[in-house]
């Protein structure tokens, strides 16, 4: 499948923000054991000289959608509860700051289209095999990109930048636009955020031009086939990109896996989708059954989120850079502020998957 990208000129595109060179010498590194010690050293550099970026304005956290997600993905191998089933609520972070020419940016982070959303492979196979009256229950939607940003007062057209932590499961289409008529869609979309672009990384729009078998499952590549191309802004490893907001590339979920990293006026926060709760970072503190008795058998620092396993040593690595530059919870220092972009959500649906502890939100600067 031809991409608007494609391989040839994916070099080509624009770049945003400053590059920062936090683990690049690791990606060197012969083995995994040794990339895990010399990451953990580098996040620690990082960790110290990141508050010297500043602040964002602010940052709100907008819940979008929970729906079930299979215990064995989200909980790799620790999880002992009989439920099959999970819940992860998607929420989106909108984060505000002025540049150095104290202009105002708002950047996206997991503006997901849920309705399209629901098209992924994966998601669209259990749909059909889930009676409806039992996806009622399970199914819950809280609100939608735009309600929100009506809600808080910004309009389509203030918003910089779209980003996520890696594209699993994302319909673009009518965020950043097409070049050619949708025909399930009815129409050419227009871009609803005219001025944002999505950054992303090179290796994920690269590996995107096609897709290994286990990838297919959780990606929609054909919504990207008419996308124009200077709707990306690609990025190599990691970047600053205002004060106090950062991308830390985090690959191993997927290739080209990115986390959102914000220092606020309690420390220094993390998001992705490595994990699905903030207890996978410190499973020795979970009282969900299985965790904490499997991570002290297997040696285990942190629990996976593991629907693809494209690199799962370069993961383990990856969480482990998170875990290292996030601080402590000021609700309960056993927990760090790592706020999963899917945080598993307890429901009577599934039992023994109620998490320890969880954010819910992330509250910086006034209220928008």
């Amino acid at each position: 499948m031809r991409f608007p990208w494609g391989p040839a000129t994916v070099d080509d595109l624009p770049t945003v923000g400053d590059r920062i060179d936090a683990f690049g010498d690791a990606a060197n590194s012969d083995s995994p054991g040794a990339r895990l010690r010399m990451v953990r050293e580098q996040a620690r550099s990082f960790r110290r000289e990141f508050p010297s970026t500043g602040t964002p304005d602010s940052v709100t956290t907008c819940d979008l959608v929970t729906l079930p997600y299979p215990t064995r993905f989200g909980l790799f191998r620790a999880s002992r509860a009989i439920a099959p089933f999970l819940s992860i609520t998607n929420r989106m972070l909108v984060i505000r700051w002025r540049d150095s020419a104290q202009r105002r940016r708002t950047l996206l982070f997991e503006p997901s289209d849920v309705e399209l959303g629901r098209y992924t492979p994966y998601f669209a196979d259990l749909s059909k095999r889930t009676p409806r009256v039992l996806e009622r229950q399970v199914v819950r939607e809280h609100g939608t990109v735009l309600g929100h940003l009506a809600r808080l007062g910004i309009g389509p057209e203030e918003v910089d930048y779209l980003m996520f932590d890696h594209l699993h499961t994302q319909d673009l289409r009518r965020w950043v636009g097409t070049t050619v008529y949708q025909d399930d869609l009815e129409s050419t979309p227009r871009a609803i955020f005219p001025n944002a672009k999505v950054i992303v990384q090179r290796d994920e729009l690269a590996a995107m031009a096609e897709l290994h078998p286990l990838q297919r499952p959780w990606y929609q590549p054909a919504a990207y086939r008419d996308v124009p191309a200077e709707a990306f802004l690609p990025i190599e490893g990691s970047v600053v990109l205002g004060p106090g907001v950062a991308v830390v590339k985090t690959p191993g979920h997927v290739f080209g896996n990115q986390s959102l990293v914000l220092n606020t006026s309690t420390g220094i926060w993390v998001s992705s989708e490595n994990v699905i709760a903030a207890e996978a970072l410190t499973p020795e503190h979970s009282r969900m059954p299985g965790l904490a008795a499997w991570a002290a058998r297997w040696q285990q620092e942190v629990v996976l989120n593991a629907n693809t396993i494209e690199t799962t040593a370069e993961q383990y690595n990856s969480i482990i850079v998170e875990k290292t530059l996030a601080d402590r919870s000021q609700t309960d220092p056993r927990f760090l502020q790592f706020f999963p972009s899917s945080e598993l959500t307890g429901a009577w649906t599934n039992p023994g998957t109620r998490p320890t502890f969880s954010h819910g939100h992330i509250t910086h600067g006034p209220s928008l």
